[in-house]
């Protein structure tokens, strides 16, 4: 495996593999690996016969008062995880390498981003997809693969590649929880030991939701009522928000007939968390 930090190493590279036949996958992420990025790369490996995991912080998807600067980083365990999963290039560039002092080109996107994380993270998305599409431009991979735990980012990156005409198969993987139900996060590394308890109300408060809905429930606002309650019993959260959408559009719906997506994001202390569960029907 190797860790290479231009594009111009990683066209190479790609170059080499594509005349010997060989298909790509491309695993984005920013780093921090865990077993929920470990999966998306072994996904990679078995689907793909080369894997390229893109290790790089964003800087143009964070806000101002975001945590660009304090965002866990540390290579030498990434590449280990890499290595040990089969990934055979990171791709681990300084943010002048992606973009240049004078760039000014961004690929936004109008409705799928407006709601969900989009409504207090209005850049966030802008950020994603354009750091995303200038991905697919260098390593031009035949699939890539994407966390369902970020689910709006999951829907939006499928929606440009649709739009764009993108020759690649975006790919969704399941999320990866820890034995006592959080999602595995980067982020999780900022909660204290009290807050990484609290922190379950994420996890709990969606399986009573999802509970409700298997048991009958087809009113959206009886269900984001059960969901809120379970939260707001844990004194260390804070509600960002509470959403059941459209899993195609992400418009609000009114029922939980249909194919749906329940997201939440909720602060514990000063650590914002994600998660959600989608029903396909």
């Amino acid at each position: 495996m190797k860790i290479v930090k231009t594009i111009e190493e990683v066209r190479e590279q790609v170059k080499a593999w594509r005349k010997e036949g060989l298909s790509v996958g491309l695993v984005p992420t920013m780093g921090y690996l865990h077993e929920g990025h470990q999966s998306l790369i072994a996904r990679s490996v078995a689907e793909n016969d080369r894997t390229v995991v893109s290790d790089f912080v964003n800087p143009i998807q964070f806000g101002p008062t975001e945590d660009l600067a304090t965002y866990p980083r540390d290579l030498e365990r990434d590449a280990a995880l890499c290595e040990a999963t089969g990934a055979n290039l990171i791709f681990n560039p300084e943010a002048e390498e992606m973009y240049a002092p004078d760039f000014c080109t961004y690929v936004d996107m109008d409705h799928l981003t407006k709601g969900l994380c989009g409504a207090s993270r209005p850049i966030h998305f802008r950020g994603v997809c354009t750091v995303v599409s200038k991905l697919f431009h260098i390593v031009q991979p035949d699939r890539a693969y994407f966390g369902q735990k970020d689910a709006q980012q999951l829907a939006v990156i499928r929606r440009m590649v649709r739009d764009l005409n993108m020759p690649l198969e975006i790919v969704g993987c399941p999320i990866i929880r820890e034995e006592d139900g959080l999602a595995k996060s980067s982020r999780n590394t900022y909660l204290s030991a009290e807050e990484r308890q609290a922190a379950l109300c994420l996890s709990r408060a969606l399986n009573k939701g999802k509970a409700a809905i298997e048991a009958g429930e087809t009113d959206a606002a009886k269900v984001k009522a059960i969901i809120t309650a379970e939260i707001k019993a844990e004194p260390l959260s804070r509600i960002d928000y509470v959403e059941i959408v459209d899993w195609n559009n992400l418009e609000p719906v009114a029922s939980t007939e249909g194919s749906i997506l329940t997201a939440i994001a909720v602060y514990i202390g000063k650590t914002r968390l994600i998660d959600n569960f989608i029903i396909e029907r």
